[in-house]
């Protein structure tokens, strides 16, 4: 398990196991932490995992038997990051195909139909996840990182386009959490993961997911990624905000998710925000990321030559400039 630390003015106090650092943390919380997971000393207010105690809108602890491996990671680099796992003999890590950066020699990887969790027992219970995820637009099949030597062994899962990785323990969101489809990165083996279906159907067409969402299920550590800069927020009871609906990363199963329309006519077709935005509802915790990989994706197909794009890089003259600068390949 990590092991936490916690600075007050240059003072630094450990190391603690997590139960001491929370106790630390709610006597004052006006400090910075850092364990082995964590890439530089972070305000104290910001770390979920230390603030968990005090949050009265979350879920109840996940409990019962575990039945995910435990296992430690460390998140690198800032708009492009990557999340290396550290995993002890026999533990597993399940990543979607493509995802792995790198890993030791000792761990072995295996594609597996579904995910690999205990509720996909059996060939009929492989087939019913899989299919879970068919729905979801992903692939049929997923990767397994299993270290089968000694001692400790790494593998590194990296961003699938510029934004931040997410490490979330599903114990502390009291077993469950509903992401966007394409938000999922990798997960401790044991984690479930399945479809979340809108029950509105006018949430379900125009709510920028479709009727589709990933439901994360669990008790184990689960990375996931979101473009541009992540805020997380935690909403009371009643307490409503109003999200671009690409934005939203992630929610708690206690949000109310619902779509709404963006002003009238005008403001619609000329204000630039789309037709509809999401309505949020607490009690409980939601993640927004500030750039759509649906938005970055846009963007880069208005620029392309083939649309009408600039072909140079701030060229004032345009087309003229590059047939100056021999830019003329068609």
């Amino acid at each position: 398990m990590s092991q936490w630390y916690l600075s007050y003015n240059g003072k630094k106090i450990g190391p603690m196991d997590l139960n001491q650092a929370r106790a630390e943390a709610r006597r004052n919380p006006n400090g910075h932490a850092w364990h082995p997971g964590l890439v530089e000393w972070v305000p104290i207010k910001s770390i979920d995992e230390l603030m968990t105690a005090d949050d009265t809108t979350g879920p109840p602890p996940f409990k019962g038997r575990r039945t995910a491996d435990e296992i430690d990671y460390k998140i690198f680099g800032a708009e492009m990051q990557f999340v290396e796992v550290e995993l002890d003999p026999g533990e597993s890590a399940v990543s979607e195909a493509g995802a792995m950066m790198y890993k030791d020699n000792s761990i072995q990887m295996e594609t597996i139909f579904g995910d690999g969790s205990q509720s996909q027992k059996g060939f009929m219970g492989k087939l019913l996840g899989a299919g879970k995820r068919l729905l979801t637009g992903e692939s049929l099949f997923m990767t397994a990182f299993t270290h089968g030597g000694h001692g400790k062994a790494h593998v590194a899962f990296g961003a699938p386009y510029p934004g931040n990785i997410i490490p979330i323990s599903l114990p502390d969101m009291g077993g469950c959490l509903i992401c966007q489809k394409d938000a999922f990165l990798c997960a401790a083996r044991g984690v479930s993961i399945g479809i979340y279906l809108q029950q509105k159907i006018m949430t379900g067409l125009f709510g920028g997911e479709g009727f589709i969402m990933e439901k994360l299920e669990g008790d184990g550590m689960i990375f996931i990624h979101a473009g541009g800069t992540v805020i997380k927020r935690t909403l009371a009871a009643g307490e409503r905000i109003q999200v671009d609906t690409g934005c939203v990363v992630a929610i708690e199963p206690a949000i109310k998710f619902d779509i709404q329309q963006a002003g009238n006519i005008k403001s619609a077709l000329f204000g630039g925000e789309g037709f509809f935005f999401t309505n949020l509802e607490g009690p409980g915790r939601v993640w927004l990321q500030s750039l759509p990989f649906s938005r970055l994706a846009g963007r880069m197909l208005a620029a392309a030559p083939a649309n009408g794009g600039s072909r140079g890089e701030g060229s004032i003259l345009g087309g003229l400039g590059n047939l100056i600068n021999g830019d003329n390949s068609y």
